[in-house]
């Protein structure tokens, strides 16, 4: 990738909803070339803006991560249909192509327990389902995952950054709902096309998305290709730590910059994170140098991601323009 992109990149891990504007008066170019860069990388799916819940700020919502193993001719069928509920997220295929790891947040128990206790179960083709409610997020949420590319200066960061939220628990309606599922899509929506979709005025768009972000409800992610970066190795850990020593451990991976998302979980495996690597001699040095030195590892087991089928948001065909 070209200097500009990277930095333009960059800027939008810092705030992925400032203005174009405001984003080129910070790089020293054109709006009108931030622009056309953005839709570049966008079209091509080498960078996606979404809109992210974060469930510590709505009291009632939660986060669980499962690990579906299924008939191998049947995995990708699946995984497609779990990927058209819109509460779930991040679903991957994994461990040559048998098993399936799905991310899901929701304010709904009924719909949660429906698809766990009745819709998973009743489907042939999944031999088994084991889910784990996410207890404490080390790497993710509002702080993700930033591609290491660190092409702005600190006073171009600061410039971007957006004030910090001063959160607050917050209720949803209908309207922000529908707003949601549309930043869940595409987080850089212009406020014209939000409020057809909402039924609200512009300046209410304005005000609500200001109030969520406000409140830590909001956040704004990057979804970035990372093979762009030449992580040709993509991994899910599910690392089993000693309870007492489970802060510790998941604090400490978290700082390395090839983990994605490192979150304690419920379930045998106690910890689980994603990890980019250059190759397998990489995640071979990673995995043995890295992950088994942190305090109190009893166990890791390792699932190759062969394939991502939905990303933060949107299915990751809808993104790359294939099926």
């Amino acid at each position: 990738m070209e200097t500009l992109d990277l930095q333009l990149v960059h800027a939008l891990y810092v705030d992925g909803r400032a203005s174009f504007r405001r984003i080129a008066a910070v790089l020293g170019v054109s709006e009108q070339t931030v622009a056309r860069r953005y839709r570049r990388l966008r079209e091509t799916g080498a960078v996606r803006v979404v809109g992210r819940l974060d469930p510590r700020y709505l009291g009632h919502a939660e986060e669980w991560v499962m690990r579906l193993r299924c008939v191998p001719s049947a995995t990708l069928a699946v995984a497609q249909a779990l990927a058209q509920r819109p509460d779930t997220y991040r679903i991957r295929l994994a461990s040559g192509g048998t098993e399936i790891v799905c991310h899901m947040q929701t304010p709904d128990q009924r719909a949660r327990d429906t698809l766990l206790l009745d819709t998973l179960p009743a489907t042939r083709q999944v031999t088994s389902i084991d889910a784990h409610q996410v207890l404490r997020v080390f790497r993710g949420g509002p702080d993700g995952w930033h591609a290491p590319i660190a092409s702005l200066g600190p006073e171009q960061v600061a410039e971007l950054t957006p004030p910090p939220p001063d959160p607050a628990p917050l209720d949803l309606d209908d309207g922000d709902r529908l707003l949601l599922g549309e930043l869940a899509h595409d987080g850089r929506m212009h406020h014209a096309a939000l409020a057809a979709s909402t039924g609200w005025h512009e300046s209410t768009v304005r005000r609500r998305i200001a109030h969520l972000r406000a409140g830590g409800a909001l956040y704004f992610g990057v979804d970035f290709d990372e093979q762009l970066l030449g992580y040709s190795s993509h991994t899910v850990l599910w690392i089993s730590v000693s309870p007492a020593t489970l802060e510790a451990a998941g604090t400490a991976l978290a700082q390395h910059p090839q983990i994605a998302h490192a979150a304690a979980t419920t379930g045998p495996t106690n910890l689980t994170a994603t990890v980019f690597c250059a190759g397998a001699d990489t995640l071979y040095g990673f995995v043995t140098d890295r992950v088994g030195c942190l305090p109190g590892i009893q166990t890791v087991q390792t699932a190759p991601v062969l394939r991502i089928v939905k990303r933060a948001g949107a299915l990751d065909s809808e993104v790359r323009g294939r099926a």
